[in-house]
């Protein structure tokens, strides 16, 4: 059987600058205030927003407070899309590519009602997607409507019960570390796709090995 495979967003479809959005913000702010937002981790206005607790006028209004910004909500958005950068033409012609042989693909991505909209709208104006990156894959499990986020196992366990998928025949393809761990302990199997890896990079070479390295033992 042919590996499902479990993509991240951020990182693995689509380039990120994790440190573009905290410096955009910190501009904005008045009292130059660091913003508690990292690839690894990040402060709870953060996460309510990524978990569908808060609409984008609450986001913003906890960003003015908790950080002093003075700004508009316009600038807010761009700041906040600062980190957002390209989706390779190459990367997503890889996963038609997979889906084609017969691989099952499907998204899991902790993400907002704001960067889902910046996001899809690129993706329409640059390649013609109707329905952003589900225009390429099987399923998209958003944070956002989920109501859960990673590295919660809940998230994982979600996407495996919507799949009907077992842990063990999924190659889960990651960037960030905390993430990986959680995959790790549910028993998928995990390309972390750290620098300089990438997703056409590394890809097809994780999927050659897969049933060698993963086969289980002989008893």
């Amino acid at each position: 059987m042919l590996p499902h495979l479990l993509f991240d967003f951020g990182g693995v479809i689509i380039d990120i600058d994790y440190d573009a959005t905290p410096a955009a913000m910190r501009r904005l702010s008045r009292a130059g205030s660091a913003i508690a937002f990292s690839q690894a981790q990040q402060a709870e206005l953060f996460d309510k927003f990524e978990t569908g607790h808060l609409s984008p006028a609450e986001f913003r209004a906890g960003l003015r407070e908790a950080y002093d910004l003075d700004a508009t909500d316009a600038e807010l958005d761009a700041a906040w899309h600062a980190m957002l950068l390209d989706v390779p033409a190459e990367r997503l012609a890889l996963i038609g590519e997979l889906r084609r042989q017969g691989h099952q693909t499907a998204l899991l991505s902790n993400t907002n009602t704001l960067h889902i909209a910046e996001i899809n709208q690129r993706l329409a104006t640059k390649y013609g997607f109707t329905h952003g990156i589900a225009d390429v894959l099987d399923r998209v499990f958003y944070s956002q409507e989920v109501g859960l986020r990673k590295p919660g196992e809940e998230i994982f366990r979600h996407a495996l019960r919507e799949m009907n998928w077992q842990p063990e025949d999924v190659l889960f393809i990651e960037d960030s570390p905390q993430h990986v761990a959680t995959a790790r302990r549910l028993g998928l199997r995990v390309l972390h796709l750290a620098p300089p890896l990438t997703l056409t990079t590394a890809l097809l070479e994780a999927l050659r090995v897969f049933p060698r390295e993963y086969a289980p033992a002989h008893s």
